[in-house]
């Protein structure tokens, strides 16, 4: 599609209705666009689930044979294709050699993980010695606090982002109360101005100047989980280094969502899940970062024998030999059934590379937006008309693939409507529908049922 290079995404869909002599809603629109995608193959390397297949659908309002809607991969991923293969490799290995599967074979369970770990380091922009994939986000996140986070009498402050995913929260404020300290005093949370949904990143960064001095760890997500909102990594973490802090994020969101340069920026430390974008399956394997500056600065509070040098890890003299930064954080042997699915969707990512994936992305969401906003906005001289409201920035640098959806209807009721004709998305208490159209899998003609899904939903609620 180099004739719409330098385009926005509604200039780019405006053109290609010209292009076609039809409406720019038209779903030619969607099917040229489909046509025109150069990753278009890479949705025949995951599993979709037919309509008949979902516990939710309803038979009168959808043909089940067709392929879902599914628009949820910023929940769970789908499944790679060549997950079950290697699962079952590794399953039938276990049946006929047993013990000796830890060191034979094409994934020794011993350091299967590590086999992996450079196509992840690439994908979230570190060298390989930075990344370890190990247990799951929330425990990673406890493990690189209780070393990045030495709290004196003047600097003691931990700031994240006011409604951060729950769980962080949780850490972060538990790591305080371990150290004696009141999350009250200790806990700096930043809120959206009054009226605002979405932060500024001036508003971050000027936080940062003011209290910089009292704050010991700058703890941020990199895509904001509810609002889809993508924040400035880099200078966020150069704000946060400026007045000594360290600075970490929560990248369960980002990591094969936006293009990131760990390394580069400097990021201290970082964690991540791997069943969202990732596509590993629930509970999968989490991954954790660490700059190579701090490799022998910084050392794990806790150690298992994992963290030992693989060269005499079993010696068993019981005399720790830590293996340098990140990999001695290492506790226990990886499971191999884990890493299986994982390793199935990073090869895919390898074969598509993460730029032209956010390039697709960009687009693909970019399309998403116009058609609800040409459908969905608020009409004042149709004051009952229902509406949505688009809760994520608008600005694509300041997004990943998530759209927010807000509602004039009540969402419950949306959201069920949805469900009974196909459509997998993401119900969020207190009132968002979040729709995510992941460049790997969904394509135009996805969003464009989704829209006209939506529609019928809509009227369902509102007839």
């Amino acid at each position: 599609m180099a004739q719409f290079e330098g385009l926005t995404p509604s200039q780019t869909v405006e053109s290609v209705g010209r292009l076609l002599g039809c409406s720019p809603t038209s779903a030619k629109v969607a099917e040229y666009l489909d046509q025109q995608d150069p990753l278009r193959p890479l949705r025949g390397e995951f599993l979709l689930p037919k309509v008949s297949e979902l516990p939710t659908y309803d038979s009168v309002e959808v043909d089940g044979s067709t392929d879902c809607i599914y628009l949820v991969g910023n929940s769970l991923g789908l499944q790679p294709r060549l997950a079950q293969r290697y699962l079952m490799e590794e399953l039938e290995k276990w049946a006929k050699i047993g013990v000796h599967g830890h060191t034979d074979g094409a994934r020794p369970w011993a350091w299967a993980e590590n086999n992996i770990e450079q196509m992840m380091a690439d994908l979230v922009g570190a060298k390989r010695e930075e990344v370890a994939l190990m247990n799951g986000l929330t425990v990673n996140l406890h493990l690189l606090l209780l070393s990045f986070y030495k709290p004196t009498a003047l600097r003691h402050k931990i700031l994240l982002e006011a409604k951060a995913f729950p769980s962080d929260h949780y850490a972060v404020e538990s790591q305080i109360r371990l150290r004696g300290l009141n999350p009250e005093e200790s806990m700096l949370l930043v809120s959206p101005r009054p009226g605002e949904e979405t932060l500024r990143t001036e508003d971050i960064l000027d936080v940062i100047a003011k209290e910089g001095e009292s704050i010991a760890v700058v703890m941020f997500s990199g895509v904001q989980y509810y609002t889809g909102q993508l924040f400035d990594m880099a200078a966020i973490t150069e704000a946060g280094h400026r007045k000594g802090c360290y600075v970490g994020f929560d990248c369960a969101h980002a990591a094969g969502n936006a293009v990131l340069q760990l390394h580069d920026w400097g990021v201290d430390f970082a964690c991540w899940c791997s069943y969202k974008y990732l596509n590993s399956g629930a509970g999968g394997l989490a991954g954790a970062f660490i700059h190579e500056k701090h490799k022998d600065t910084i050392t794990p509070a806790l150690t298992g024998w994992w963290g030992h040098d693989l060269k005499t890890r079993f010696q068993m003299n019981n005399v720790m030999e830590l293996q340098p930064g990140v990999s001695g954080f290492r506790l226990s042997n990886q499971p191999i059934l884990l890493v299986c699915p994982l390793q199935a969707s990073l090869e895919v990512f390898h074969k598509a590379g993460m730029v032209a994936l956010r390039k697709k992305s960009l687009l693909l969401t970019g399309y998403l937006e116009y058609l609800i906003l040409h459908y969905f906005s608020q009409d004042h001289t149709q004051p009952q008309k229902p509406y949505v409201h688009i809760l994520t920035p608008s600005d694509p640098q300041q997004r990943g693939c998530q759209l927010s959806l807000c509602f004039s209807l009540p969402i419950r009721t949306v959201f069920q409507e949805l469900e009974k004709r196909g459509v997998a998305c993401d119900l969020r208490e207190p009132s968002v529908l979040r729709v995510a159209p992941v460049p790997l899998y969904n394509s135009f003609s996805d969003v464009h049922r989704f829209v006209e899904t939506l529609g019928g939903a809509l009227r369902a609620n509102y007839s």
